[in-house]
Parts: structure tokens; sequence; C-alpha cells
């Protein structure tokens, strides 16, 4: 997974049903540039709700740990456990290069 900006992004210029929405926003005192009502619909495909599923993830977090750790980086005390970031970085890939072992 590569974090950071992609160099070769563009903009993508809002579709003209996006303009409208945004027009329409304007006109009833919303924020302009934003429609007032969501007009795009995601579906996840069957694959990507197997892994999620897999994964127990319900996309719920725990705000209370980010703050304390928010908190612990603001304040200087945030400690990096270099040695576990690697072996998990390690296992992960022999997982991604041996799937079969699960």
């Amino acid at each position: 997974m590569k974090i950071g900006q992609v160099d070769n992004a563009k903009p993508i210029a809002p579709t003209t049903d996006a303009r409208q929405g945004a027009a329409k926003a304007g006109d009833k005192g919303g924020t302009p540039g934003i429609p007032a009502e969501a007009s795009t619909k995601v579906e996840l495909s069957s694959a990507a709700t197997a892994l999620a599923a897999a994964a127990g993830d319900n996309g719920d977090f725990d705000a209370a740990k980010v703050e304390r750790i928010a908190q612990a980086i603001r304040d200087g005390k945030f400690e990096v456990n270099a040695e576990a970031i690697a072996d998990k970085l390690l296992a992960h890939t022999r997982d991604l290069l041996n799937p079969a072992a699960h």
C-alpha cells in the first residue's frame, strides 16, 4: 500500500448532474458546490462484502483510543515500536505471497 499523493492524479470535472445539484443547493440556501441530496450510489462487489465479513470489519472505531493516541502525539509521548511494525509487515507479506496457508 502506498501512502501519499499519486503523481499522475488529475482533478475530475463535475458532471452536469453535480453542477445542477450544486445550483439547487445554492438556491435553497445550502452550501454552494455541494448537492442538496446525495446522487451517487455505491455498491460493493460480492468479493468486497465477503472480505469485510471475514475481517469482522463493522466500520466502527474506538474514538477514545484515537483521542488517546492523538494526545500522546501532541504531548510528544507517542512511541513507535518499529520491531512490532516490522513483524506485522512481514507476516502480512507472507500471507499475501502464500494465501493457501490460511
